[in-house]
C-alpha cells in the first residue's frame, strides 16, 4: 500500500471514529435530558454498556446503563436506543419479518458467568459453554430444562452447563421456597437437585398463587425425598446467594424463562445447543 494510501485510510479511519463518538454523545445526552425532565428522577450516572451496528447503514444499537434516584431510592436500569445522529428511536422493526431489531442487542456473557459453583453438567474446561436462566415452575423450563441437561450429559467432555436460579415470583410465588430449598438440597450434598425438580410433579403450584411456605416445602421434601426445615428457608446468606443469580441475569437483560446463552450469546431459537459436541 502507498503512502498515500495509507494517509487516506488514516484519515478515513479518523473522521469515522470522530462520527462514531459523535453519535456516542449525543445518544447519552438525549438519554440524560430525557431522564432529567421528570423531577422526581435524579440520574447519577450513564453509561454505554453495549454498542451494536446495525444492518442499516450508520445506524447502531445502544444499551445504556442507568443509574439513578427516584423520591432518594438507589435504582440500575438499563435502556436499549438506536440513533444514525440524527435522529434516535426507542424501537426499531423490520418491515419485511415484523420482529424488533431489540432482538440483537443482548450483551455477551463475561467469563464471570462460567462459575464452577454453577456447573451443574458437562466439563469446565469444556470449549462450548451453556447458561440456563431458569423458574422451577415454568412450564416450558419443566420440558425444555431437563433436555438440555441430558443432552450436555451425553457430550460431557465437550460442553459445560451453567444454571442460574431466575423465579419469576409475580407468575410463580411458589417459586421462591421451591429455589431455596433446591439450594438448601444442593448444598447438603443431593446430586442433580436441578434435574430431579423439573422431573418431579410441581404441577399443582404451576397456577397456584399458594405462598405457603409449610405447604410448598411439605410437597418438596416428599417429592425430592429430603428432610429440610422451614427454619432453613431464612438463611440470610440462602437470599443472598439467589439475589445474586437474579442480578446476574438482570444484568445481561434476562426478562423471562427458560433465557439460554450459547458461548456468550443469547440464543433466541433456544435449539443451538444442539449444534454442540460434534
Amino acid at each position: 500500500m502507498s503512502f498515500i494510501s495509507k494517509t487516506l485510510l488514516a484519515s478515513t479511519l479518523l473522521i469515522s471514529s470522530i462520527y462514531a463518538n459523535n453519535i456516542d454523545e449525543k445518544v447519552l445526552n438525549f438519554e440524560k435530558d430525557r431522564f432529567s425532565k421528570n423531577d422526581r428522577v435524579k440520574v447519577e450516572k450513564l453509561s454505554i454498556n453495549l454498542k451494536k451496528k446495525l444492518p442499516l447503514e450508520n445506524w447502531y444499537g445502544y444499551i445504556i446503563d442507568v443509574e439513578a434516584k427516584i423520591a432518594d431510592k438507589s435504582i440500575k436500569a438499563k435502556d436499549v436506543l438506536f440513533s444514525n445522529g440524527t435522529f434516535i428511536a426507542p424501537e426499531l422493526l423490520d418491515i419485511n419479518t415484523g420482529k424488533s431489531l431489540k432482538d440483537i442487542m443482548t450483551p455477551t456473557l463475561t467469563s464471570k458467568y462460567y462459575d464452577k459453583k454453577r456447573l451443574i453438567a458437562g466439563n469446565e474446561n469444556a470449549k462450548d459453554k451453556i447458561v440456563i436462566f431458569s423458574d422451577p415452575l415454568c412450564p416450558f423450563c419443566i420440558d425444555y430444562v431437563p433436555e438440555v441437561i441430558k443432552f450436555v450429559k451425553e457430550h460431557k467432555n465437550k460442553i459445560a452447563l451453567y444454571y442460574y436460579h431466575f423465579p419469576l415470583l409475580r407468575i410463580h410465588p411458589a417459586a421462591e421456597t421451591i429455589t431455596k430449598a433446591m439450594v438448601i438440597a444442593k448444598n447438603k450434598g443431593v446430586k442433580d437437585i436441578e434435574l430431579k425438580v423439573y422431573q418431579a410433579d410441581f404441577e399443582p403450584f404451576f397456577d397456584s398463587k399458594e405462598t405457603s411456605k409449610e405447604k410448598i416445602l411439605e410437597a418438596f421434601n416428599k417429592l425430592i425425598k429430603t428432610d429440610i426445615k422451614l427454619e432453613e428457608l431464612e438463611d440470610k446468606k440462602l437470599q443472598e446467594e439467589i439475589f445474586e443469580d437474579v442480578a446476574m441475569g438482570e444484568e445481561v437483560m434476562v426478562q423471562g424463562t427458560p433465557t439460554i446463552f450459547i458461548n456468550g450469546e443469547q440464543d433466541k431459537s433456544k435449539l443451538k445447543y444442539e449444534e454442540l459436541g460434534k
